[in-house]
């Protein structure tokens, strides 16, 4: 059945046991994570983590095509939720990009450190370092390194222009960029249409917002993930689309075309799931 899944006292419960169970896994793990080195076997060990909140999130991936065999892989995506940050490691193993910040938040920090994420500096001014650490870590590892271009998350209605710094690493280099495109729908198929995925299912910031619905409680991650748990969850098809020449391009040349394959890829499949309902 479609639709947003009705609150009641007995959904609540169900999600506040699943969300219980969530933090116990965490804290089972974090002596696992602490002796686990921080490299090959650490960020497969990631997937495993993720696969368990996706589980007890009742998040369903349906995949559509094939990810790039070939190596160094930079994987570009449009960015809804958190929950993107569980879907591509159990689909495809591999770690992130991240924005340096997220390095200081508690634990959540100190997790993704241990999981291989990369961290970044942002500011202009120190773009070349930046480039730098990215370069490094992608030349040195055998899987797919993603980014989420647009730079912060959104309601789901559009994909955001995309920033052209994110692909300084792949500008005269070998590095293959592959566009990637995220969707949210019912359990049923059905497309979640853009009142339901900015009241319910996106997490992102109002203000931030340039187009579509914005929602009328903003919510931390963590609130994110308990109230998807207490909805029952929601299934996320994955396209992933063969990767464009780039050879010739700059940054910025790059980041328009990449952003227009997304762009028009999500609204190509959003437009033709609503015709089906």
């Amino acid at each position: 059945m479609s639709g947003v899944r009705k609150q009641n006292v007995f959904n609540t419960i169900t999600g506040a046991l699943r969300f219980a169970a969530f933090w116990i896994m965490v804290v089972v793990q974090l002596p696992i994570l602490f002796l686990l080195p921080r490299g090959r076997f650490s960020v497969k060990y990631m997937a495993v983590f993720m696969k368990i909140l996706l589980v007890l999130a009742s998040i369903k991936i349906v995949k559509h095509g094939t990810i790039s065999k070939k190596r160094p892989l930079l994987v570009a995506g449009n960015h809804i939720s958190v929950f993107e940050i569980a879907t591509y490691p159990v689909m495809f193993g591999g770690s992130f990009v991240s924005k340096n910040e997220v390095r200081k938040w508690p634990l959540v920090g100190w997790v993704a450190n241990k999981f291989g994420v990369v961290f970044v500096d942002r500011r202009p001014s120190h773009a070349a370092e930046a480039l730098a650490q990215v370069q490094n870590a992608i030349s040195t590892i055998s899987y797919p390194l993603y980014i989420f271009p647009e730079g912060t998350t959104t309601n789901g209605a559009y994909v955001k222009e995309f920033k052209s710094s994110l692909f300084n690493v792949a500008e005269g280099t070998d590095v293959t960029v592959q566009p990637v495109v995220v969707q949210y729908c019912f359990h049923d198929g059905t497309p979640i249409g853009e009142e339901d995925l900015a009241e319910h299912f996106a997490y992102f910031d109002n203000a931030k917002q340039t187009q579509g619905p914005k929602c009328s409680r903003e919510r931390s991650a963590f609130g994110q993930v308990f109230h998807v748990m207490v909805l029952g969850g929601f299934t996320v098809n994955v396209y992933m689309l063969p990767p464009p020449p780039l050879a010739g391009m700059d940054r910025k040349e790059m980041a328009t075309t990449l952003h227009k394959i997304i762009s028009d890829k999500y609204t190509e499949i959003q437009n033709k799931k609503e015709m089906k309902k």
